[in-house]
Order: C-alpha cells, then sequence, then structure tokens
C-alpha cells in the first residue's frame, strides 16, 4: 500500500531527484517546451506550476521563493516577465503532456512537457532554426563550390605544365 507516500522517486535518491527536478523546471520555464520522459514530466508539473504560481503573485518574497528553486536568474526574469502574465487569468493547468513514443534505448515512454499558449514562441524558434539551418547550408555549398574549382584549376595546371 502507498498510503502518504506521494510524489514520484524516479529511481534516485533525494538529492539527485531534486537536483533533477529543479534542472527540469528551470529548462520548462527559459525554453517552453522540454522532451523528457513520461515519469519525469509527471513529476516536474506540480513544480512548474508552483513557480507559475509564484510568477502570478509577483512580489519580492515570492521572486525570492523562485530564485530559491530555479537554477538561474534568466528562468526567474523569464518567470516573473513573460511567463507568469500570460496566465493572469487562469487558475491552474498551465502545462500540457504530450506523449512522443519510446525512447530507442531502453523502451521508456517519452513525451513533452510544455506551456501552454507557448505555440508563438515556440513557432518563431522553429523559423529562425530553420533560416540558420539554411544559411549554413548556403555558406557550405559555397566553399564546396570553391573547393571543387580550385581542384579544377589545379588539375588543368598540372596537366599544361606536363604537356610542355
Amino acid at each position: 500500500m502507498r498510503h502518504r507516500n506521494a510524489g514520484f522517486k524516479l529511481g534516485r535518491n533525494t538529492s539527485h531527484r531534486n537536483a533533477l527536478l529543479r534542472n527540469l523546471a528551470t529548462s520548462v520555464i527559459e525554453e517552453d517546451r522540454v522532451e523528457t520522459t513520461v515519469a519525469k514530466a509527471k513529476a516536474v508539473r506540480p513544480h512548474v506550476e508552483k513557480m507559475i504560481t509564484l510568477g502570478k503573485k509577483g512580489d519580492l518574497h515570492s521572486r525570492r521563493l523562485a530564485l530559491s528553486f530555479l537554477r538561474t536568474d534568466k528562468a526567474v526574469k523569464r518567470l516573473f516577465d513573460t511567463v507568469a502574465p500570460r496566465y493572469g487569468d487562469r487558475a491552474g493547468g498551465y502545462l500540457r503532456i504530450v506523449r512522443t513514443g519510446f525512447q530507442q534505448g531502453d523502451g521508456a515512454e517519452k513525451a513533452f512537457i510544455e506551456l501552454l499558449g507557448a505555440e508563438k514562441q515556440l513557432e518563431v524558434k522553429r523559423e529562425k532554426r530553420t533560416e540558420r539551418k539554411a544559411k549554413k547550408r548556403a555558406e557550405l555549398e559555397k566553399q564546396l563550390e570553391e573547393q571543387q574549382k580550385e581542384a579544377e584549376s589545379q588539375g588543368e595546371d598540372e596537366g599544361g605544365e606536363k604537356a610542355a
């Protein structure tokens, strides 16, 4: 029986589990969307929702409590400036867990844990990523063409010297 045994152990000792949950919560707040296992996503959900509730309060004490849990100042700033105001009229349920399939190595079920209403930000990030990839691909193709031209010109030079 699991009476009075709330929470997930995740196969880790207490300090490792706390570090994992703090890191995962920080990542969710900074990135809006994180891929992890379903068990970790379910375990971190209450922690992230508590941080958003602190962000909605917005006072100094709430900021200090959030800073004591989250890993970076950047995450706390983002929590209070952009994430929490997004949910001003909402009373809980700030996250979505979307199952995505199974992990290659051990078959663990994977899922995205994401903040609701972050679709716009995620789309902007996706567009920037595709632009960056296209730019990098164009640069690599240009370098490849230059190398081929150099190789052709060296081949002609060598061929011309042998004939003379």
